[in-house]
């Protein structure tokens, strides 16, 4: 659970990990640009996009709105263990 003053970071981190079963989330980045790396089981046999909207969908949160704290998504890398 992330608490009020956990960076951004950490919070995408929560929610990732929270969103996608047995998943590992790395985030890294600033001025609302950002690195994600994740590693689940839940990929194996889909497909790129699946991954990447499993991802998007558990952030979504951080980038909706216009001031949005998440500007944009740099490198996303989805992989199975």
């Amino acid at each position: 659970m992330t608490q009020p003053w956990d960076s951004l970071e950490a919070q995408m981190k929560t929610a990732i990990e929270a969103a996608i079963p047995n998943s590992q989330a790395q985030v890294t980045g600033n001025g609302g640009h950002f690195s994600i790396r994740v590693v689940s089981p839940e990929f194996s046999g889909k497909r790129t996009l699946e991954k990447q909207r499993m991802v998007y969908g558990a952030i979504q949160p951080f980038m909706a709105g216009s001031n949005a704290p998440v500007h944009a998504v740099d490198q996303l890398e989805t992989v199975a263990p």
